[in-house]
């Protein structure tokens, strides 16, 4: 039974940073592509960053420069730090992992998710 639980959500000022975390258990942590997703009121989930088991990092346009994915396989634990945080960043950010090898923000490809986080730029 795979589980994922994300953490790390909250309100901080435009400018400032958040992490946010994901405990994985019941899953091959390290075998497989994990991502972060978003979803803000009134519009569609969009990927946000992927990292795929060899550590190869894919990030959507609007956050490059800015977010940074990682994870910790000895923990089973996936991290997106975010800095630089806009009001635009405003979103419920889900945590979610794939059956497969690679780095697509798609979320149709995703299989598991997570109940997600809010985080909140004003």
């Amino acid at each position: 039974h795979v589980q994922l639980v994300e953490s790390g959500g909250g309100s901080v000022r435009a400018g400032g940073s958040l992490r946010l975390s994901c405990a994985a258990s019941g899953y091959l942590f390290s075998s497989y592509c994990m991502g972060w997703f978003r979803q803000a009121p009134g519009k569609e989930r969009e990927g946000v960053a992927a990292i795929d088991s060899d550590g190869t990092t894919s990030y959507a346009d609007s956050v490059k420069g800015r977010f940074t994915i990682s994870k910790d396989s000895a923990t089973s634990t996936l991290f997106l730090q975010m800095n630089s945080l806009k009001p635009e960043d405003t979103a419920i950010y889900y945590c979610a992992a794939a059956s497969w090898a690679g780095t697509s923000l798609r979320p149709s490809e995703y299989v598991y998710w997570g109940r997600g986080t809010q985080v909140t730029v004003s």
